[in-house]
């Protein structure tokens, strides 16, 4: 949390070049989501050796690969102020996001506890969206921090957003389509099975309960 704690402005905060305690703190922390950045772009890496190029979408090939380089330009250039928040929010979501993988790698005991898979993505979008108009802000309010970069953080919110939206709409719209689609010809199949039932046993009902008068 460092300076967003207590420290921070949320409308506009500029960088802190000084050896001020809170500003040292946040450069340390730049650094350390710089690393943990490195660590990620190792996951595309291991699948490609492992040959698994349907998982190398141009999702996380633009998430991996563009995300190390932004991190080392906030740890040269901007270690610290207003666009620190977005590695607050992307940290906090990474917390919930492992704790889902984890608890997935955990066995099959689990998977019934594994329900809000689709939830990441919303979350996932719902960072986007704060983030953009955290950054938004910088473009109102002047309190020295640079506009360019603003304006950069906006895009960027801007093509994760429709990334993650374009994830979403593949991958959990077609599934509850094809869900919806299943259940309407499992009901469709229900009711000609219980019309079948029903003319069966109309068929074997004795003469006069079928409606034919008996004679002698």
């Amino acid at each position: 949390m460092s300076g967003w704690l207590l420290d921070y402005s949320y409308k506009c905060q500029p960088v802190d070049y000084s050896h001020n305690p809170t500003a040292l703190r946040m450069a340390n922390l730049c650094w350390w989501y710089y690393i943990s950045k490195l660590t990620e772009f190792m996951d595309t890496i291991f699948f490609v050796m492992r040959k698994k190029h349907n998982q190398v979408s141009l999702l996380h090939l633009y998430h991996h690969s563009l995300t190390p380089i932004e991190t080392w330009v906030c740890v040269k250039f901007l270690a610290g102020g207003h666009g620190t928040f977005s590695n607050l929010v992307n940290n906090l979501v990474h917390v919930i996001m492992y704790s889902y993988y984890m608890m997935s790698a955990m066995g099959p005991q689990y998977q019934k506890y594994l329900w809000w898979k689709q939830y990441l993505t919303t979350v996932q979008l719902a960072q986007f969206t704060i983030v953009f108009f955290h950054s938004a802000q910088v473009l109102i309010f002047d309190c020295g921090y640079p506009k360019l970069i603003a304006a950069f953080l906006l895009l960027h919110s801007t093509i994760f957003f429709a990334l993650f939206f374009d994830f979403y709409q593949k991958t959990y719209k077609k599934q509850m389509e094809e869900s919806h689609k299943q259940q309407q010809i499992q009901e469709i199949q229900k009711q000609q099975n219980n019309n079948r039932e029903e003319e069966a046993e109309h068929n074997h009902l004795p003469g006069e309960e079928a409606g034919v008068k008996k004679t002698d």
